[in-house]
């Protein structure tokens, strides 16, 4: 009942949303009467604010369209190497006519990031692959709206998660090196592991970005609410069925709309003081910082719903069992064995200041992943950055990425005969 309010509710609004926008304009335009009465500017940047506030925010693109290689530019196109019922699997293709750059590219690394199914739309990592494409061949996971997915197509749990990721390691192939950010730190190591286990080759690399490999260990606010809810309240509270005017219709979700209260109720005087700094650079005609504003809330608004078989499992296995730390995992009737993995070099990377994966969650992977050699174990603290600090913005471009770039290209080749031992 709640998803159908919000329904109507977002039928209603969508008039007015673009009421607002008519209204900023005529405001503002330069042959507008109207833009030059007392106030204009501000009746303007409220109608436009109103705006923001009232529309529907729609799956952004990526937009790559280039690159450079050793100083030349390159073309960049996106293209659907396999795709799933629940994710596409995008890859990043490089083209360029100059015989210097092409020779470099078909030698450079190739990566796979694994982007989270928590929410946001894997267009929110668009600055990682930004980075990654000047030294790298870049394939990504772009996990599907479940609302969009019919129901026909059957459920989608977290052990559907992990062979997907199994999936689209066996397509590129074992020299690949393997990125998780937040989430799918968990399935993607439970997929590596059971790769192990059954004696398939694992990626080269595995770097795992403030993801909860072990919950229990500095809990944040995220941590102690899915810890201090049973299962049940969960699947009373925030589960519902896709309405009928979408394609994954009677389709049982954790709405985007209920994931997106919980991101904003986090940190509410921020993006308060966020919009109305918004609207002062309107009045003062800032359109620099304004157009900033803009494409972070365009990313952050644009959410996605889960399926909630996976939800659920989530929440049940890694908050609440601790199955994965503990040993007790099972996928599909195969223990998960993190020890099992002998060759795959690991880096794990934490944020500061990270409020949703707390300090040493992350970390926790090198205990489970006995089997690695020490000397192929890797750890890296960002100062002073925050969950998202760690993969988009300055900090990942200048401190993060050319210690990520180094890692991958020092175990770019196959692993040692001992280490494989």
């Amino acid at each position: 009942m709640l998803y159908h309010l919000y329904e109507t509710q977002r039928a209603l609004m969508a008039p007015f949303a673009e009421f607002a926008a008519a209204t900023a304009k005529l405001y503002d335009h330069p042959l507008s009467p109207f833009a030059h009465t007392p106030m204009a500017q501000r009746v303007s940047a409220g109608f436009d604010l109103l705006h923001r506030l009232a529309k529907e925010y729609e799956k952004p693109e990526f937009g790559i369209t280039s690159a450079t290689v050793d100083g030349v530019a390159v073309a960049v196109q996106e293209q659907v190497a396999l795709a799933k019922p629940f994710c596409r699997l995008l890859r990043f293709k490089r083209f360029s006519d100059e015989p210097h750059a092409l020779a470099r590219m078909k030698t450079q690394p190739t990566v796979l990031v694994v982007a989270p199914l928590s929410g946001h739309h894997s267009t929110l990592l668009r600055d990682t692959v930004t980075s990654l494409l000047h030294d790298h061949k870049v394939y990504i996971t772009d996990w599907t709206d479940a609302r969009m997915v019919p129901e026909d197509e059957g459920p989608f749990h977290l052990a559907d998660y992990v062979a997907y990721v199994q999936d689209f390691i066996r397509l590129i192939g074992p020299n690949v090196h393997v990125i998780s950010v937040c989430q799918p730190t968990v399935p993607v190591l439970a997929a590596v592991s059971l790769l192990a286990s059954g004696g398939e080759a694992t990626p080269r690399t595995m770097t795992m970005m403030g993801g909860p490999i072990d919950a229990r260990r500095s809990p944040t606010a995220v941590n102690n609410l899915a810890m201090n809810k049973s299962h049940a309240w969960f699947e009373a509270n925030v589960i519902y069925r896709v309405p009928s005017n979408y394609p994954g219709a009677g389709r049982a979700v954790y709405p985007g709309f209920l994931q997106h209260s919980g991101f904003v109720a986090m940190n509410p005087d921020r993006h308060v003081s966020s919009h109305y700094d918004y609207f002062l650079d309107l009045v003062r005609g800032d359109e620099d910082s304004a157009e900033a504003h803009r494409k972070f809330y365009d990313e952050y608004n644009a959410v996605l719903d889960m399926p909630a078989e996976y939800y659920l499992d989530t929440i049940k296995t890694v908050f609440q069992d601790f199955a994965l730390v503990n040993g007790t995992w099972d996928v599909h009737g195969q223990l998960v064995r993190p020890q099992d993995i002998k060759t795959t070099a690991l880096l794990t990377v934490e944020g500061q200041l990270d409020d949703i994966s707390g300090a040493g969650q992350t970390r926790a992977a090198h205990d489970l992943c006995s089997g690695i050699p020490r000397t192929r174990q890797f750890h890296y603290d960002v100062e002073g950055a925050g969950h998202y600090g760690i993969f988009s913005g300055r900090r990942w471009r200048e401190k993060v990425y050319p210690e990520l770039r180094s890692f991958i290209a020092r175990f770019d080749k196959p692993a040692p005969r001992a280490a494989a031992r």
